[in-house]
């Protein structure tokens, strides 16, 4: 399955059928200053049951919504799960406004948890 986007950034989207480490030793939990990061969970009811070509026009609309936002730094897209874990530089309003954009390209997907980090 190949992942394109006609925006630019750093997100390379990555394609794995194989056991992957645990998201827990994945995951950044501070950008490259040493600031805490956010993250936020979306679930994507029944995307694992779906036939393969809509599992990939979903996670090409996935794809192009983060490459729009330059305040995500880490995406993983579990299938076996059905969720979808965003880490991003905290900012006001930016877990709700990175949601929402994925739920306009996704309608069906919820957001589930959410983590914003304290002040500095």
């Amino acid at each position: 399955m190949k992942l394109t986007c006609h925006a630019s950034t750093g997100i390379q989207p990555g394609v794995a059928f194989e056991p992957a480490t645990p998201l827990w030793s994945r995951v950044p939990t501070r950008d490259d200053a040493g600031h805490l990061l956010g993250d936020f969970m979306m679930l994507i009811p029944r995307l694992r049951d779906r036939p393969a070509p809509v599992v990939a026009q979903t996670t090409q609309r996935i794809v192009c919504v983060l490459h729009a936002r330059p305040e995500v730094v880490f995406a993983d897209l579990n299938l076996a799960l059905n969720l979808l874990w965003i880490s991003l530089h905290p900012r006001p309003h930016a877990i709700i406004q990175v949601a929402t954009a994925i739920r306009a390209a996704v309608p069906e997907a919820v957001l589930i948890a959410h983590h914003i980090p304290p002040s500095s």
